[in-house]
Order: C-alpha cells, then sequence, then structure tokens
C-alpha cells in the first residue's frame, strides 16, 4: 500500500512537474486537466481546489511553490481568501492584464472565470518591465516557471512567456480560463425576477457554451483597445506623426548570439552620430531603436516617413495615417529588408543570420504600425443596475489605457490597474454604497497616466492591493460622489440615489453648466417639454429625433410663433430637421450640428452629437415657463430671448478673468489727487469690459441672413455695471417694454453740458489713455458703422461700442474741436466676423464636427493649404504670418519672411500703418486679451 501511495505520488510530481514546463497555451491547458483528472480534483470547487492540489502534490519544487503563493495569499487584505467569498466575476480577455486581475480576485476568494477566443499565445513582442514589475512577478513564483526570468540585469519579458506564466498561476488558485470563446454582449436580467432570480450574464459566441449560464456581478474588460464593453468613451491624445517598426527575428541560442549586446532604447537626442552613420549608410532613418534578446532577438524602431518613403516601404504618401499605413500601400518585402538593414547595422553585424521569425498566421513576423494618437477611456468603472441586479463594470489594460511602447508603460501601469481594479472589488464586496466606489476608482485613475518609475513608492514589499500602499500622496477622494452619478446606469430612479446630488451647493467660480448636464437629466427634461405634442415620443436621445419633429416641438413649445407645428409633415424629416436647425441658429444662435439631408441619411444620429446639441436647448430654456401656444407673438418673446441668449453666451465660452490695467503713475496721482485714481480705474473697468464684449461678439456671433440687418441706435440696451464683472444682467419678462429710442449720443455733447475745467498750471497735463491710432485701442473701433448681424450679437456688439465710446469720450479730456460726425465713426463688421461657423480660407460653412483650429481660425481639412506651395497641411506642423493672416509650410515660412523684410524697406504708407495696428489688435483678441 505505501509502495502504490509513493508511485501516485511520484506520478503527481511528474505531471506537476510537465504542467510547469508546459511551453505553449495548449499544452499548459492540457497538461493542467490531466493533472487534475489524475488527481480526482475538480477545478470548478474553486473554494478549495488551491488547499486540495497543494496537499496531494508535495515534491520538492512543489513545495518551494506553495510557500511563494502562500506567502502572497497571507496579505492581511484578502483575509484569508474571505474578502469576496459572495463575488462571481467574469474577465474578457487573457492578456497579461486580465491574467493579472484575476489572479489578484482569485486571491480575494472570487469566482473568476475568463474567457478568450484565442487558443495559443502569439505574439513573440517583448515588454520593458518597471523594477516594480519585477519585484511583483517574483513574488506571483515566475522563476518557478521560467529559470531565466530577469537574470542578472535583464528587465524584460516575450509577451507569450508572460501569459504562460501567469495563465499557470490563475490555474492553480482555481481560475476557470476558456479559449475559444468570444464574448458578444451584455444581457440584462429578465423582467420576471419571481420565479428565479436571474442576474447579468454575458452572450457569447458559441452559444451554447457553459459561460453562457453564468451570471456574474463583476465583469472585467481586458480585451485590448477594441474594448467590447459598452458605455466607455474614449479620449484622444494626438502628436507628431509616429511609426514604429516590430520585427522579431530567430534566436538559436548560440554562442555567436549569446555575444552580441542587446539595446535597452537609444534615441536620436542621444547618440546623434549611431543615427547620422545608420542614415549614411544605408539610407534608413530613425528616431528612436531597441533590440532585446528572448526567445526571439526583438527589434522595435520609430521610422521617418521619408525614409520609408525613399526606401520604397511606403509606396505612396497620403495626408490620411490610416491610408498611409494600410496594407495596399506598403510593400513586405521592402519593410523586411529594412528592418532586416537596420537590425544588422544596430548590432554591428554580429548576428550570424537574420531569419524572420513566423507570426500565428504563418507570416514572417515584422510589422508597421502608427502610435501618433494615444487613446484612453474617460472613466475606469461604471455600474448599471437593472431589475435589482448592480454590475459593477471595469476596465483594465490597453481597453483602460493605451500604452506608449518607448517608455515600457503597457505592462507597468496595466498592472497598477488590475491592482486598483481589485481594491475596488473588494469594495463592492463590503457592501460600500456605489458612487462611493466609483469617485474613489476614479480619483485613482487619475494618477494613473501619470506613473513613472520615479514617482511610484520604492517599498516594493510593502505593495498590496490598496492604492495607498503604491501611490504616494494619494488623494483617493478628489472626486466626489456626486460628479460621477452619471457612471450609475439604471432606470429604476426610485432606488437609486442620485437626485440628493442636486441639493449640494457648488462653487459658482468652480463649476461649470456643462458639468450638470446629464443625457439621462437631458433625456427627462427633452420628454417633459414636448408631451402632448402628435407624433412626437421621445424614448433616448438618438432615433427620436430624426423625423426633425422632436426639435420643432421643442422650440415651438417656447416659442410658438416661429413655427407653425400642425402643418408639419412627419415623412418629410431633412425639411424638418433643417427648419429646427436654421431656426435655432437665427433666433438662438445655436450651430446646427449637420445639415438636415445628412440628419436623414444616418440610420440613426450619433448620440454625442445630439447630447452636445441639446444641451444648448437646455440651458437656452430651463426654468423658463411657456408661452401660450395660440397667442405667442414675437413681441412678447424679445426680453425672454434676449435674457436666456445671454445666459447661452456665457455658457459657450469659458468666463477669463481680466486683470486689471495698472498706469505706472498711478501711485504717484493717488498721493497728489485721490479723485483721479478713481477716474482711472474706472476707466479701466470700462475698457475690460468692452474688449471682453467685443472678443465674444468676434469669436461667437453667427453668420445669419443678410436682410436682418439692425442698427445701433435701433437696439434698446439696457447697462448696469455691478461689482459682479459681468455687466448686464438679464432682462426680466415681467418688466415694462420701453419703447425704442435712439441712445444717447456718446460723442455728441450736449448743448448744456459745462466747458471742460481748466487745468492748474502745477498738476501734470492730462494725456489721453489710449490716444486715437495707438496699439491699444484700434483705429477699426472708433469708425462704427451698421452690423450685418443678428439680434443677439447685435446687441452685445452694442454694449461694446457703447462702452468704447465712453471710455474714449466721457473719461478723457474733451479736444478743443468739435467731434466728428457719429456716421464717421462707424464701422462695417464683415459678414464672416466671429467666424467658428465660416471656413477662414473657402468663406462656406464649416460644420462643427468637420472643422478643425489653428492660431485662432476656423476651417475645412481639405481647405488647410500651404500660401505658397499649396500643400496640405498638418496640425503642428505649419506656420502662421500674423502680418499677412497667411498659412505657411515650416520650409517656405522663411521664404514668406525674407520677403517681409524687403516690404518693410519701402517707404511706408499711412494705410499699411493702420492695417498693422488693426491686425495685431484683432490678434490679441483672439488670443483672449
Amino acid at each position: 500500500m505505501g509502495e502504490n501511495d509513493a508511485e501516485k505520488q511520484s506520478q503527481a510530481g511528474q505531471l506537476f512537474e510537465n504542467f510547469i514546463q508546459a511551453s505553449t497555451f495548449k499544452a499548459t491547458l492540457q497538461a493542467f486537466n490531466i493533472l487534475c483528472r489524475y488527481l480526482e480534483l475538480d477545478p470548478l470547487d474553486h473554494w478549495i481546489f488551491y488547499s486540495k492540489l497543494k496537499s496531494k502534490v508535495n515534491s520538492w519544487k512543489a513545495k518551494a511553490l506553495w510557500s511563494k503563493l502562500d506567502k502572497q495569499a497571507n496579505h492581511k487584505d484578502y483575509r484569508k481568501g474571505k474578502a469576496c467569498n459572495n463575488i462571481n466575476c467574469l474577465i474578457i480577455g487573457g492578456g497579461p492584464c486580465g491574467l493579472r486581475t484575476a489572479i489578484e480576485l482569485a486571491f480575494l476568494g472570487a469566482k473568476v472565470v475568463l474567457v478568450e477566443k484565442r487558443d495559443s499565445f502569439s505574439r513573440n513582442n517583448v515588454l520593458h518591465l518597471w523594477p516594480y514589475t519585477i519585484h511583483d512577478l517574483r513574488a506571483l513564483a515566475a522563476k518557478k516557471f521560467c529559470g531565466k526570468f530577469c537574470a542578472g540585469t535583464i528587465d524584460h519579458i516575450s509577451i507569450r512567456q508572460l501569459q504562460l506564466i501567469l495563465t499557470k498561476v490563475a490555474l492553480l488558485l482555481g481560475v476557470e480560463i476558456h479559449v475559444n470563446v468570444e464574448f458578444v454582449q451584455l444581457l440584462e436580467p429578465p423582467e420576471d425576477q419571481e420565479n428565479q432570480r436571474i442576474g447579468w450574464r454575458a452572450e457569447v459566441r458559441p452559444m451554447d457554451h457553459p459561460v453562457s449560464n453564468f451570471t456574474f456581478n463583476i465583469i472585467v474588460g481586458a480585451d485590448g483597445r477594441r474594448n467590447s464593453l459598452q458605455g466607455f468613451r474614449r479620449k484622444e491624445f494626438r502628436g507628431k506623426l509616429a511609426i514604429a517598426i516590430t520585427a522579431n527575428f530567430v534566436n538559436r541560442n548560440t554562442t555567436a548570439e549569446a555575444k552580441v549586446e542587446e539595446i535597452s532604447g537609444v534615441a536620436f537626442i542621444f547618440n546623434q552620430k549611431f543615427f547620422q552613420d545608420l542614415r549614411e549608410e544605408t539610407g534608413i532613418d530613425l528616431e528612436n531603436i531597441v533590440y532585446y534578446k528572448d526567445n526571439t532577438h526583438y527589434f522595435v524602431m520609430t521610422a521617418k516617413k521619408q525614409s520609408l518613403l525613399d526606401k520604397g516601404v511606403i509606396i505612396h504618401d497620403y495626408i490620411d495615417t490610416e491610408m498611409l499605413l494600410c496594407s495596399e500601400n506598403v510593400s513586405q518585402e521592402a519593410l523586411q529588408s529594412y528592418a532586416r538593414e537596420a537590425a544588422d547595422f544596430a548590432t554591428n553585424y554580429q548576428l550570424p543570420s537574420l531569419d524572420f521569425a513566423i507570426n500565428h498566421i504563418n507570416q514572417p513576423d515584422v510589422a508597421m504600425f502608427d502610435f501618433t494618437c494615444m487613446y484612453a477611456s474617460e472613466n475606469a468603472a461604471l455600474v448599471r443596475e437593472r431589475h435589482s441586479h448592480r454590475l459593477l463594470v471595469a476596465l483594465v489594460g490597453d481597453s483602460l489605457l493605451e500604452p506608449f511602447w518607448p517608455m515600457g508603460t503597457g505592462c507597468a501601469r496595466g498592472f497598477l490597474a488590475a491592482l486598483d481594479t481589485a481594491w475596488m472589488a473588494k469594495r463592492w464586496a463590503q457592501s460600500v454604497p456605489p458612487l462611493e466606489i466609483l469617485a474613489e476608482r476614479e480619483s485613482i485613475y487619475r494618477l494613473l497616466p501619470q506613473t513613472t518609475p520615479e514617482n511610484i513608492s520604492k517599498n516594493f514589499e510593502q505593495y498590496t492591493i490598496d492604492p495607498g500602499t503604491r501611490y504616494p500622496n494619494l488623494n483617493s477622494n478628489c472626486i466626489q460622489p456626486h460628479q460621477v452619478h452619471h457612471l450609475y446606469i439604471t432606470t429604476e430612479l426610485k432606488d437609486c440615489p442620485l437626485e440628493r446630488a442636486n441639493s449640494i451647493r457648488k462653487s459658482i467660480k468652480l463649476s461649470r453648466h456643462e458639468s450638470e448636464i446629464r443625457p439621462n437629466r437631458l433625456l427627462t427634461w427633452c420628454q417633459k417639454q414636448t408631451e402632448g405634442y402628435e407624433n412626437v415620443t421621445i424614448t433616448d436621445l438618438t432615433s427620436s429625433w430624426k423625423s426633425g419633429l422632436a426639435l420643432c416641438a421643442i422650440i415651438h413649445h417656447f416659442c410658438p410663433h416661429l413655427i407653425d407645428f400642425d402643418s408639419l409633415n412627419e415623412e418629410d424629416a431633412a425639411k424638418n430637421n433643417q427648419l429646427a436647425f436654421d431656426l435655432a441658429e437665427q433666433q438662438f444662435g445655436i450651430s446646427p450640428i449637420t445639415t438636415g439631408k445628412e440628419m436623414v441619411a444616418v440610420s440613426e444620429p450619433d448620440k454625442l452629437n445630439m447630447v452636445m446639441y441639446l444641451s444648448k436647448f437646455y440651458e437656452l430654456f430651463r426654468g423658463t415657463p411657456p408661452l401660450d401656444r395660440e397667442g405667442g407673438n414675437e413681441m412678447s418673446a424679445a426680453p425672454f430671448r434676449q435674457s436666456n441668449l445671454f445666459r447661452l453666451r456665457n455658457l459657450s465660452l469659458p468666463r477669463k478673468r481680466t486683470p486689471k490695467v495698472r498706469d505706472k503713475n498711478q501711485a504717484i496721482y493717488s498721493r497728489s489727487n485721490g479723485t483721479e485714481m478713481k477716474n482711472a480705474t474706472n476707466q479701466n473697468k470700462v475698457r475690460s469690459m468692452a474688449t471682453q464684449l467685443l472678443a465674444k461678439f468676434e469669436e461667437n456671433a453667427p453668420i445669419l441672413l443678410s436682410e436682418r440687418r439692425v442698427q445701433l441706435h435701433s437696439v434698446p440696451v439696457y447697462m448696469s455695471c455691478t461689482s459682479t464683472g459681468f455687466p448686464f444682467p438679464p432682462i426680466r419678462p415681467s418688466s415694462p417694454p420701453l419703447s425704442p429710442s435712439p441712445l444717447p449720443s456718446a460723442p455728441s455733447p450736449l448743448p448744456s453740458a459745462p466747458p471742460p475745467p481748466p487745468l492748474s498750471p502745477f498738476s501734470p497735463s492730462p494725456q489721453p489713455l489710449l490716444p486715437t491710432g495707438s496699439v491699444g485701442v484700434p483705429s477699426g473701433l472708433q469708425r462704427v458703422k451698421p452690423m450685418t448681424v443678428g439680434k443677439v450679437s447685435a446687441v452685445i456688439g452694442a454694449m461694446a461700442e457703447v462702452l468704447v465710446t465712453l471710455y474714449q469720450n466721457d473719461h478723457r479730456p474733451k479736444p478743443d474741436t468739435a467731434p466728428p460726425d457719429r456716421a464717421s465713426l462707424r464701422k462695417e463688421f464683415p459678414q464672416n466676423l466671429g467666424g467658428s461657423d465660416v471656413c477662414y480660407f473657402c468663406n462656406k460653412r464649416v460644420y462643427v464636427m468637420e472643422r478643425l483650429s489653428a492660431d485662432g481660425k476656423f476651417f475645412h481639412r481639405e481647405c488647410f493649404k500651404c500660401e505658397f506651395c499649396q500643400t496640405t497641411l498638418r496640425l503642428g506642423a505649419y506656420a502662421f504670418s500674423l502680418e499677412e493672416g497667411k498659412f505657411y509650410c515650416k520650409p517656405h515660412f522663411a521664404h514668406c519672411k525674407s520677403n517681409n523684410k524687403l516690404r518693410k524697406r519701402r517707404a511706408d504708407f499711412p494705410v499699411s500703418s493702420r492695417t498693422k495696428v488693426s491686425v495685431g489688435w484683432t490678434s490679441s483678441l483672439c488670443l483672449g486679451l
């Protein structure tokens, strides 16, 4: 009997060793299944699986492994595997970060199921490891699975090898891993919860797979940048064009290959001679290169586009990066030759042979990709609730934060996010309120993109899932629960304690209107405003708006005189949408997001665009009682529109603090005469307010119908300069309408006005604060002509002009000569002023979603060309001539500058000098003077 036990122990030890030494994903799973069957263990019993396995396999190698894992499992945060014993978790993706998350949740005692759509690990690329990552993997017994792991000064590992190590650890801890299973979508709990309480499930392929019956209360997306989980918007970080090439060559492990030194990362700025010699000898122009030796010889480099064009790697030059690097535009033979030449030169021709390794599709393992744009999720987690079942949804890895390969951030930040997610899962299991969990997770996520090997805690021994052990000076309360209530997605509003956030008092200076507009609140508001309208049923923020009737209903609800709603035809969706867009732009200054025809052409409008567009209506009309649908008229609606338009204009631009202008001699004047100091302060206030209003006018005035001309003297203006910094409070609808009368003419002195007091011979002669024609006050502001703008812009323009006129005439000494005629001071504002709606180059309409912006100018992408050579420009690779108002490519900007110098040698004309002053003033306003 004893011999049988010894033989069984020996056989178990051999099977366990086969599992440890398995070199492929399939072999690992197969060896694990054989071991479990031989020991009669069921991996589904995750509670006791690890302890039973440990008791049945006790070879000396196994004992060393158990010792490592036991030390890790005994951290107090895991509470001996009972911290999350009420948690079922589904993890999508078997990459390093998904597996690392699964391991942590298994240590916490959760039931973890991981699905991976592939059945092999085929990525040869090599990961750079931060010091803490090496320590973390050693604590998980990585050396027991891979004896060469980070030996000596090695600080890298192939992705395939790392996945194998983590897979083996996860299997030993009772994690279920299912291959050839693809996640499709989440399935909500059914409405009928009386007979059987079924929670959240997943739709997978194949549909009859057992995973489809698994119910869970946490799901983690770790499937890379494609991210199949809904509800997470991504932010884009765009830099200059950057093209990377990766190449893997066969490593035959010969003595000659072993002697070749690795290149852990060299950039052009640190070793310019190396890159210059490479360019002269081979024609290859690189910005940096890395060489790591692992299962393959791994090279990654950043190549310059012109070099790739010259070597025939890229066939045609395109502005669009996607077209530039598409497979049809890349020569694979030239790419292989390019990578082989660069690798040969970088290793000083010491590698005996450079044969490409074969990837998972039986092709040479060489690839070229673009990392000009990096993506990051706007939030790390959210909560969904349906029929009393709550689901915590989280992201890790590339789905959360796309890595920047030259810094080796992928694995390091991915593991940090995995630990943060495990901490969140523990809090979830402790029944902490969902909003508090989300607020804490988002507070921690803010730190993740900033982490480097230098600014994280150096005491790696103390690292746990508790973020406080890893992030120095962590403030886990920087985001408050009421700021994340949009991440709590539920239809059961009565059971969801979200509305209490409205009672929280916010700082006026720090909050913005946009932060209060949430899609759920916006949808509810739209439903209330359109209630009772025929053929208008709003159920969402996309398809319900396609017919155009809903938009027309909102406008008609508040301004019934603008639309004859009964005459609208539901079938004519393009006409309805265009009518609503035109009226919103003409009457309220809300720029359209598209056209009526384009609205009908798409299957359903883009949700983000609709939320942005409808939010403007919400800010404009909220809190305003609707007018009588039968007896509404334009006169009664005018005061309401005017007051609300000020609110909309204030929303569209962030408030800027305008510093007070201080005269150098103000201290001297204050000693001699306190009154002069007070007058100077008033002058500065007037000038500041005028500048702000004119800047708003120029930046925001929409292009309206040419026949709607408003004369300055026909617009009633009500001004009340207060200490709040915004001199025009909204006009209350209850105020009696005043008859439109001309404004008092500021430049014309009244007949009864006393002459200016004589100057004291001992006082310094007062100088105009900003003389006419100086840079401070543009000459254009002194010629105020009729404006071809809309009602709103006319009001703002009129206010600016009145303030400037007051400043120029009432707050400085009057000249002896009679003031010029009023008409000569008017300025004709061109129709394309304030042109965020008009292309700077072609003067045609440019919609919000298709426009680009540079140096305060808005334009179509295709119109952004060099004035000299007509080459299409890219943002970040252009030069702008302020004097000419023209854009150039950088090589031709020097040519432009030399021509300007020649012009300056000619005789100066008064007209040109005035033009320069006007251009400088306009540029100052665009920069937010």
